[in-house]
């Protein structure tokens, strides 16, 4: 469609409005304000391109509780660019500052709008920053305006506007209206106050009308210019003392009328589409009103079901309920009759009473042969009651053990019963999950699942720091926290408690149904804050048999030509070289954690620390033939079972190699610790080596500790001699990787 096929088109859409054939009431809904409901009220034009009356924003200001307001530029204000309309919010906020309800030192008489003020935009919720100048940096919506002023005369049709010349009661109706004078006018008076020949005969005037627009914008920044271009950036107009030198100069702008004619083709292409798709949209409208019967019917139908498999389940509760206090009842009143019958049996073994009455009695019959008839009865019973004084057992058991309800698994089933279109619950990716001073959680859904909506990760913490497994119900443990939603697959935890055990679960979202939640799995926070650091290629770095990758953070150990030219020369004995690598950071101060991967087929790897006085002698003073012995370190190859560390040293290296990790052997008078058998035998040194090793040097206590990263479990720990700058240092012997481990993020980690 071309350019003037456009604008015929725009052309007569706006004749069909004007003449009836879309009736301006129907645009109603477009011309109320989102904060007071009602028809706008000079409206202005927000950053967002949202629009809201002038009276409301000030309303906006007023409920926001700001210290400092400001008048501004009359071009933002109602009426003319130059002139001032009191509203009523003005005139409310003037009477809380003659009254001192609000009181600041900005303010001063006749300030309206604040200096520096963020309202929300009713329309899309987003914070809107007015600047400094407040109000008047906003734009009046005359076009808007003009709409609404038009929808209310076609409201009044019948509701002349007089002239403002006449006086009553020869008030005429008004045939003109002045846009300069802003005035409303009969023929006569307009005649008599625009006569020929006269300036004011230049005037521009309309058909009758209450609402006189501005005859041209001003810059609100530039209160004397007139706007004539368009930042496309902040989307407004702007003068030319705003591209020159203001806040738009870097801006890209284009020509008033350009921007006019290309936002008019847009608006008129835009308007052009929805007409020519009005029979596909009340289609779709029919569609959507059926969808909407469709819900509620199947909605009521949903909740009919839900409450009838709930008064079920009520029902046979309360059926059950009764069958078994029925129970409990028969069973009661068996055994309290049977001990209630035992107590009278032995209150009749009392003197002159029951049974001993009786037979008291009996003793003092006289005749033979009717004593001897009675007493022989008489003398069962009695012997039965003996006998039951010598073997004393209550006719019942008081204890109700049996009548124990466990309801433990029916409770669980209750609060996993769910809908059928409830989500699976999500598992959470052990292999992927990290946790540090933050915890980075990542869980899988299953194959065939539906998309959710949402997720929501709960933690809490079971143990605190210097906590006992006995004190996990300590104050602030057990007590489970949310994350926000989360719409991807890995949540980020922050401020987690160093050594702390933390407990998390995850659970999705799908049309407001939960998913129950998934396993709990617990974590271990490290001892101390995670050291970021990455494999130095500079200090002592061995390039022949050493490979890094351009991360820095995996190294690798090749054996190179060079190492295959002088083996080649070597007849006997064993020539073997241990390469060393450090962290590019130090440490001098403080506590600090880091955790590396060494992978299982590694034939000798040394991990610990170094003090860069250490380091200048190992890397200045290369040897070929390294002799486990030449260095008290912890090096367990052949021949160190019998090397022990000194009591204090500068370094402290672990070994690892070939699946095994070796706890090194202590000396007496070494300040040594470890978790395992006595260091006697060898084989009781020997560990698996963890998937994932974890160092943590303190350093101002001497101290450095050795863990398995994935169960926080310390190793082995002893003294080290922290008089210089401390390096995390690597040795590498043969075919060897290590990986260090990627922390969630190290920008953001804090130390």
């Amino acid at each position: 469609m071309s350019d003037s096929e456009d604008m015929t088109e725009f052309a007569s859409i706006v004749e069909r409005i004007e003449r009836g054939e879309v009736p301006i009431q129907n645009i109603e809904r477009e011309l109320i304000c989102p904060i007071c409901k009602e028809l706008f009220t000079h409206p202005l034009i927000l950053p967002c391109q949202h629009s809201v009356c002038h009276k409301c924003v000030r309303e906006l200001l007023i409920q926001n509780h700001e210290d400092s307001f400001d008048a501004g530029s009359e071009c933002s204000l109602p009426g003319s660019p130059r002139s001032r309309v009191p509203s009523p919010s003005m005139e409310r906020l003037d009477r809380l500052v003659r009254s001192g309800s609000i009181s600041s030192p900005g303010w001063r008489r006749g300030s309206v709008t604040p200096r520096v003020t963020t309202i929300p935009c009713p329309g899309c919720q987003h914070d809107i920053d007015l600047g400094e100048r407040g109000i008047s940096m906003l734009f009046r919506n005359v076009t808007l305006e003009s709409i609404v002023e038009r929808y209310r005369q076609a409201a009044r049709a019948a509701v002349a506007i007089m002239c403002n010349i006449c006086k009553p009661p020869q008030q005429q109706e008004a045939t003109k209206s002045c846009m300069d004078c802003k005035a409303s006018y009969c023929n006569e008076c307009f005649k008599l106050h625009h006569p020929w020949g006269t300036p004011k005969a230049q005037h521009e005037y309309v058909g009758p009308t209450t609402n006189f627009r501005p005859k041209v914008l001003m810059c609100p920044e530039h209160e004397m210019e007139k706007v004539n271009m368009y930042c496309e950036v902040c989307r407004r107009p702007v003068c030319h003392l705003c591209k020159l030198g203001g806040s738009h100069a870097n801006h890209k702008v284009t020509t008033m009328s350009s921007a006019y004619k290309i936002l008019k083709e847009k608006l008129a292409k835009s308007i052009h589409y929805l007409i020519s798709k009005e029979d596909q949209v009340r289609t779709q409208i029919t569609e959507l009103e059926l969808l909407i019967n469709q819900t509620e019917e199947n909605g009521q139908l949903a909740e009919r079901q839900a409450n009838e498999h709930f008064e079920r389940l009520f029902e046979t509760l309360q059926e059950r309920k009764s069958e078994m206090l029925r129970s409990i009842e028969q069973s009661r009143s068996r055994r309290m009759d049977q001990l209630k019958g035992q107590v009278e049996d032995y209150q009749g073994m009392l003197e002159n009473s029951g049974l001993v009455g009786y037979a008291q009695e009996v003793l003092k019959e006289t005749d033979q042969s009717c004593f001897v008839q009675t007493a022989k009865q008489l003398h069962v019973r009695i012997q039965r009651a003996t006998d039951s004084l010598r073997t004393f057992h209550p006719a019942a058991d008081p204890c109700f053990d049996e009548f124990v309800l466990e309801t433990s698994r029916e409770e669980t089933l209750l609060k996993e019963m769910c809908f059928g279109g409830v989500p699976d619950p999500p598992l959470i990716d052990l292999s992927n999950s990290r946790v540090y001073n933050e915890a980075s959680i990542c869980w899988r859904l299953s194959e065939d699942h539906l998309a959710t909506d949402h997720h929501v990760l709960e933690y809490r913490r079971l143990r605190g720091p210097s906590q006992s497994p006995s004190q996990e119900d300590g104050e602030d443990n057990g007590i489970w926290r949310a994350t926000d939603r989360v719409y991807g697959p890995s949540a980020v935890v922050d401020d987690l408690d160093p050594d702390s055990l933390y407990s998390f679960r995850v659970r999705s979202c799908r049309n407001s149904m939960f998913s129950p939640y998934s396993p709990e799995v617990t974590f271990h926070t490290p001892p101390a804050p995670a050291f970021g650091f990455l494999f130095s290629d500079k200090c002592g770095f061995s390039t022949e048999r050493l490979v890094l990758n351009k991360r820095r953070d995996t190294v690798e150990s090749v054996a190179g030509m060079a190492y295959l030219l002088a083996a080649e020369r070597v007849q006997t004995g064993s020539y073997i070289s241990l390469d060393y690598i450090i962290g590019d950071t130090g440490i001098s101060q403080g506590r600090h954690y880091w955790a590396f991967k060494v992978e299982p087929h590694s034939y000798m790897v040394k991990v610990g620390v170094a003090s860069d006085t250490k380091l200048l002698e190992w890397f200045h003073n290369p040897r070929d033939t390294s002799s486990p012995r030449y260095d008290h370190d912890s090096g367990h190859d052949s021949g160190s079972e019998d090397a022990c560390y000194e009591v204090s040293q500068p370094f402290t290296l672990l070994t690892l190699g070939m699946g095994k990790l070796f706890i090194p052997k202590a000396s007496s008078s070494s300040s040594v610790s470890t978790a395992n058998a006595p260091s006697g035998d060898p084989g009781n040194r020997m560990l698996p080596m963890p998937q994932r090793l974890g160092i943590c040097l303190d350093y101002d206590a001497c101290r450095v500790y050795f863990y398995d990263a994935d169960t926080m479990r310390c190793l082995y720990e002893r003294q080290v001699d922290c008089s210089g700058t401390m390096y995390p240092a690597f040795g590498l012997m043969g075919s060897g990787k290590i990986k260090l481990e990627e922390f969630i993020t190290p920008k953001r980690l804090t130390f």
